[in-house]
């Protein structure tokens, strides 16, 4: 789950087309100006138009933003589209329903998370994830997911972790990729109970519920998280200041030369996370951008986390 976006209530959507260079700024100015605890911004070329379409900016906001101080804010860089600046509110539920709706299988490695209606094209060699609409973010469609799961799929190229821990796991999608994939057990937790809910049902859906451990948890500090460690392999597909928050406690759960993934990420905010990971005795395997989302892969040295 994208933390650090309101849990409960409507999400607040802005939203512009713009060449790629305008875009970026559009993206950029946002995301410098307003708090990333309450704001989400991407800028990522459109898939659905011709080559050389203008690209798309989405802003995700917890509280209605002024329309006209941010158009007022994007015509500081690209005056010429701030006009085009659309806005809507999405409740919780529609958020994942308008990820979800008229959008095809994602396939990435074995893995294809797709909805009810795809399930009898998944060829047998494939592990498929099933999500419907639902009350949490995360539906396998959204870059930093899909960063998420390409590392996951990656890791499993060269072994298999013994423990798995999925830091705010939102529908579940890591958590359950994971347990399909390696059968080993993972640990996914959330800030958000509705999440952990859902997270669960869809795991007895997909028949991983039996190696996933669920548990409501704000942050690293429960006992049960170094009763079911250490972990070869963390996932943390939160925001960027959640993520710092939780650098030193993640590291004294990861185990001797395991691996993190980070996502949640904005381009922009990927050097300020990975600082705070280097500064835990980490460093950088690998680096994706999908979609102006940011997904940093982290290793461990082989010496004792730093207390």
């Amino acid at each position: 789950m994208l933390e650090g976006l309101p849990p409960n209530g409507a999400t607040h959507v802005m939203r512009v087309e713009a060449p790629e260079r305008e875009a970026r700024a559009i993206s950029d100015i946002i995301s410098e100006s307003f708090d990333p605890a309450d704001v989400a911004t991407a800028a990522f070329e459109r898939e659905d138009l011709a080559e050389g379409a203008p690209w798309a900016v989405e802003a995700y906001f917890a509280e209605a933003p002024d329309e006209d101080s941010l158009r007022d804010l994007i015509a500081l860089v690209a005056p010429e589209h701030a006009a085009a600046v659309t806005f809507l509110t999405l409740d919780k539920k529609d958020w994942v329903a308008a990820s979800l709706e008229g959008l095809a299988p994602v396939n990435i490695g074995r893995f294809v998370v797709h909805g009810s209606h795809d399930r009898g094209k998944l060829a047998p060699s494939r592990i498929g994830i099933e999500i419907e609409a639902a009350l949490a973010f995360g539906t396998g469609h959204h870059g930093t997911t899909k960063g998420c799961l390409e590392a996951i799929a990656a890791y499993g190229n060269r072994r298999r972790p013994a423990r798995t821990l999925d830091v705010g796991t939102g529908t579940g999608v890591l958590a359950m990729a994971a347990a399909r994939l390696f059968h080993a057990p993972v640990v996914a937790s959330d800030i958000d109970r509705v999440a952990v809910a859902t997270a669960r049902a869809n795991a007895r859906a997909n028949r991983a519920a039996q190696h996933i451990h669920f548990l409501h948890a704000p942050g690293l500090g429960a006992g049960i998280f170094h009763r079911q460690g250490p972990y070869d392999l963390i996932l943390a597909n939160i925001l960027l200041p959640p993520l710092k928050a939780i650098a030193k406690p993640l590291r004294r759960l990861l185990a001797p030369g395991g691996r993190v993934v980070l996502s949640g990420l904005l381009p922009s905010h990927a050097n300020a996370a990975l600082a705070a990971y280097r500064a835990q005795g980490l460093h950088l395997v690998r680096r994706r951008t999908i979609e102006g989302w940011t997904t940093l892969e982290l290793s461990a040295d082989s010496g004792r986390p730093r207390q």
